[in-house]
């Protein structure tokens, strides 16, 4: 048997990426992918934030434009898609907002990089700089470690109940700053993962398995890591490989060690995206190569 594979998240020079799309796309076709998404980081200029990784609104229309150049010479190679990786940034940024909605990417991951502390310190990346993970969790949560992993998952919930997307990225991506375990109990950090698993299986949605961690040496596991995803498996969450690739070469980077995660938390297939039928996100499954 051999494993089928797409790459969906996937980053170029239009954000925080080192390549262009046609390199992806050649890159994609070579490694014998089925299909590559582009997900640039949705602009965030109508917040008062300032962001050097995300896709300009000025040229929000020319990403879409060259996407879809790239989908016409590639067809009958590689099937190309246009999306969004969207920020939900509380009170600030969603997948519905009218700018997202007006360009009509072919799919959307909705993402939570960003946490808004209620005492109103300023937002800050929970998967930025070591010092400015350390500033933002001084300013805005008196350095209690706890409470912003807890604002982590409320901002997730939240952006769940919200909708708007189709994939949900990275969900554990608090772990690259912080040992999870060493400020929630197993008991806390299970009821969280369930509350996560539940509402995403309620909202339809697909979980990546993201291998961006790996790729850039980041975290030693997939985002998210074995144990939250056995919960998305209880919960019939489907799963859909991803490298959050920020260059090309990493297009299918440590899809392996994805392959060997997703078996181990029970599934038996994973996902491929293909299209848009009546406005919903169409999936084929894929079987795997079982894994020991």
């Amino acid at each position: 048997m051999k494993n089928v594979f797409s790459s969906l998240h996937t980053h170029t020079i239009f954000c925080d990426g080192k390549d262009d799309v046609e390199t992806m796309c050649r890159t994609a076709f070579e490694k014998g992918l089925v299909s590559i998404g582009f997900s640039a980081h949705g602009p965030i200029d109508k917040t008062r934030l300032k962001s050097y990784w995300h896709l300009k609104e000025t040229r929000l229309n020319e990403y879409i434009d060259e996407v879809n150049s790239a989908r016409r010479r590639w067809e009958g190679k590689i099937s190309v898609y246009s999306g969004l990786e969207v920020d939900y940034i509380k009170g600030l940024r969603s997948a519905l907002d009218s700018d997202i909605k007006a360009v009509n990417p072919d799919y959307i991951i909705g993402s939570v990089h960003y946490l808004v502390p209620v005492n109103g310190a300023e937002p800050f990346t929970v998967d930025g700089l070591p010092e400015e993970f350390e500033k933002g969790l001084n300013e805005g949560f008196g350095n209690d470690m706890e409470a912003l992993i807890h604002c982590y998952y409320d901002t997730l919930a939240e952006m769940i109940a919200i909708g708007g997307f189709d994939i949900l990225g990275h969900a554990d991506l608090v772990k690259k700053n912080c040992q999870v375990s060493n400020y929630l109990s197993a008991e806390s950090e299970s009821a969280r993962h369930e509350e996560i698993a539940r509402a995403a299986a309620a909202a339809l949605l697909v979980t990546e398995v993201n291998t961006g961690g790996l790729n850039r040496n980041k975290t030693s596991d997939t985002y998210p890591s074995l144990p939250f995803l056995r919960v998305f498996h209880q919960q019939h969450v489907p799963v859909i490989i991803t490298a959050d690739a920020h260059k090309a070469a990493d297009l299918d980077g440590n899809y392996n060690i994805a392959l060997q995660t997703i078996a181990a938390a029970g599934y038996s297939e994973h996902v491929l995206f293909e299209g848009r039928t009546d406005g919903k996100a169409v999936w084929r499954k894929e079987c795997i190569e079982k894994y020991k």
